[in-house]
């Protein structure tokens, strides 16, 4: 039975909440803008906890007002410490908004799936209405929208770069990345009596000053990037930029990175080396009820129904994708819970009143790398690639799969599971790899079926991406043909299992460096493989991405090579069309397409042994935004006066001469 939670159990988020602690001042006030759910996926949760456990008084003001008096912002008054802005698991934008730029059709992390219930760039926004406010109140950034705003960033929204978060919104220090480790050393600081402007040595934080102030002045061990003014007319110099950047935030032992910007320096200090497995554990076992508010009674949060029954077993990927925010948010360096961790979370949601036996997800990042590192520990401490799987897999990365199969099978031993599924993407290369320890490749191959026998609810979702090889590279993905490989293996142990489940791939049209020919030959590549494909999207860029940099300087930050992208709406409809071949409205827009690039040998393979469908007046269509709109017939008219254009309605009522005749009147 699941445990009944009382009001004060939660975070509190009003004035009655807080007087329920017996608190009459708070320590720390966090503002979310997302939903509040006491969960250790939502970030606000999770400082909240951290600091709570540190003996703060914490309180969360989720989706404040930001209109009208600001009574949202005023109704805890200030805390004694700071204002910590948390806008939400997903860049305010990226949530909002299709890589179209159209509304999307829910927010997942609002009450139903509203769309008021955040602005656009939510901590710009609550920082600026703090700082109006409470000016002597340090207000502190944090989540991923901070993160991944901290320099001087493309945004595809506003199609143009902008400066480091901390210029628009007025704040006074980021912390980037994972937080936990940060806010603590923060809050201890302040608490010993520090002003914020004298704490600029925390690790992971960025803050402003003048040249003059910068902590030991700008030494040698310093990376000075391009300017920020300089970036703005140079595009070269922002993809060199990046690659510092990303370079920076997944070493081991990193440099401190420093940005002009509107005549002061944006100083970023080296991050935390990784949490150990007792400092995760410990954050995961704060007392979260892993439930929503109860302010939002009887409300669905989608969000929170995807995750509910899932549990997260590791913090981290080194895959390095060039498009992935979560990489890059976390870092590569793996973290992993204690089996006993996460078997304590399996147990309570177990004990979830709606829960029937089945968990959604037992994974993370990537689904299979828990437990994996670096053989050499000193090695990985010199290590400055962001990936450690690409080009090709490191040969001092442990691939194995022991300990994953171990917590599959303890997890699935409870009483009260009936299945574990893995919903997390899977890593194939990472199956598919030959490792010199036989053990290790048996632990691959058994994991492999293991996987496909007992943890797929009907459906394995795997990201291949793309088909393109010269595409995949840019990407950091692995060649196309181990996803064949994959895929003949998921279907042999399908057939000797007596099972009939659907392995989903996952692409994307318009990334960097692809061409509407790419497209095309995915198309008949993957028609061969006889997939309709559903889960498609176009390239988003995505704040302070290798691949979103790529796409708006047209350079590879690593070699500075040109790399051409689909920008225009015409470039990207062009591209994603060919996911849909199968489409008979598809077919002539496609068809068209080919002889327009010269590739018209495609066309026969695309669509051999598939006769020309019949669908009425599909010649007098138009493409607009992704929608066929059907023209309207036009009538002839032997009279030159007549407008065809006329869009007045014809009244067959009256005998109006004028209107006979199609005059305007």
């Amino acid at each position: 039975m699941e445990k009944q939670y009382r009001l004060s159990d939660f975070l509190p988020t009003t004035k009655k909440e807080c007087e329920l602690r017996g608190w009459d001042e708070l320590d720390v006030i966090l503002f979310s803008g997302d939903a509040y759910i006491d969960h250790p996926s939502f970030g606000a949760a999770v400082i909240g906890r951290t600091l709570e456990a540190a003996g703060y008084k914490v309180a969360i003001v989720p989706q404040p007002d930001w209109h009208g008096d600001y009574r949202d912002f005023r109704k805890l008054g200030k805390p004694r410490l700071f204002f910590g802005i948390a806008p939400g698991c997903m860049d305010s934008m990226v949530n909002k908004y299709t890589a179209n730029k159209r509304l999307r059709s829910e927010d997942a992390y609002s009450p139903d799936g509203r769309h008021d219930c955040r602005p656009e760039y939510p901590t710009i926004v609550y920082s600026q209405i703090l700082k109006s406010l409470y000016p002597d109140t340090p207000v502190v950034l944090g989540g991923i929208e901070a993160s991944m705003r901290r320099l001087t960033h493309y945004d595809y929204w506003q199609d143009k770069l902008r400066k480091c978060i901390l210029c628009d919104s007025g704040a006074d220090l980021i912390i980037y990345g994972m937080g936990e480790k940060p806010v603590l050393e923060l809050s201890n600081r302040l608490q010993d009596g520090e002003g914020i402007r004298a704490v600029t040595d925390i690790p992971q934080t960025v803050f402003l000053c003048r040249k003059e102030n910068i902590p030991g002045g700008i030494g040698d061990d310093d990376i000075v990037l391009h300017p920020h003014e300089t970036c703005l007319h140079d595009r070269r110099a922002q993809a060199e930029n990046i690659r510092h950047i990303e370079e920076e935030s997944n070493k081991m032992h990193a440099q401190r990175l420093l940005q002009a910007v509107d005549g002061k320096y944006a100083v970023v200090n080296p991050p935390y080396p990784p949490m150990t497995t007792e400092e995760l554990d410990a954050s995961f076992d704060l007392p979260y009820t892993r439930l929503p508010h109860p302010k939002y009674k009887g409300k669905r949060i989608p969000a929170y129904d995807m995750i509910k029954h899932s549990v997260n077993i590791h913090r981290g990927c080194f895959g390095g994708c060039a498009f992935c925010t979560i990489s890059a948010h976390q870092g590569k360096f793996i973290t992993c819970r204690s089996k006993e961790s996460i078997l304590r979370e399996v147990r309570q949601v177990i004990g979830m009143d709606d829960f029937k036996g089945y968990l959604s997800d037992v994974g993370g990042p990537s689904a299979n790398m828990y437990g994996m590192c670096g053989r050499n520990k000193k090695a990985c401490e010199k290590c400055k690639r962001p990936s450690c799987i690409h080009p090709q897999i490191c040969p001092n990365l442990n691939t194995d799969h022991t300990k994953l199969l171990e917590l599959y099978r303890a997890v699935d031993s409870l009483p009260g599971i009936k299945k574990s599924f893995i919903g997390s993407g899977v890593r194939y290369d990472l199956l598919l790899h030959k490792s010199k320890d036989e053990n290790t490749n048996r632990a691959a191959r058994e994991y492999t079926r293991e996987l496909i026998a007992r943890h797929v609810s009907g459906r394995l979702k795997v990201a291949p991406e793309h088909t393109s090889d010269k595409v995949l590279n840019l990407m950091r993905k692995p060649p196309f043909s181990q996803f064949g490989d994959f895929k003949r293996i998921f279907d042999r142990i399908n057939s000797e299992e007596g099972l009939n489940q659907q392995i989903i791939p996952y692409f994307i049209s318009s990334h960097p460096g692809c061409a509407e020919e790419d497209m095309a030959e995915l198309a008949v590549i993957t028609k061969k493989l006889d997939f309709h494909l559903e889960q498609v999207q176009d390239f988003t860029p995505t704040p302070m991405t290798i691949s979103t940099e790529t796409w708006y300087t047209g350079y590879d930050p690593y070699t500075l090579e040109p790399v051409t992208s689909a920008k225009t709406p015409r470039e990207k409809l062009a591209q994603r069309q060919f996911f849909f071949w199968y489409k008979p409205e598809e077919r002539a827009s496609i068809e068209k397409e080919l002889r327009r690039i010269g590739r018209a040998d495609l066309i026969e393979q695309l669509y051999e042994g598939m006769p020309k469908p019949y669908v009425k007046d599909y010649r007098k269509q138009e493409r607009q935004d992704g929608q066929w709109r059907q023209q309207p017939t036009k009538r002839k008219s032997f009279n030159p006066n007549f407008n065809n254009d006329n869009k007045r309605p014809k009244d067959k009522g009256r005998k109006n001469p004028a209107n006979s005749r199609g005059r305007k009147p």
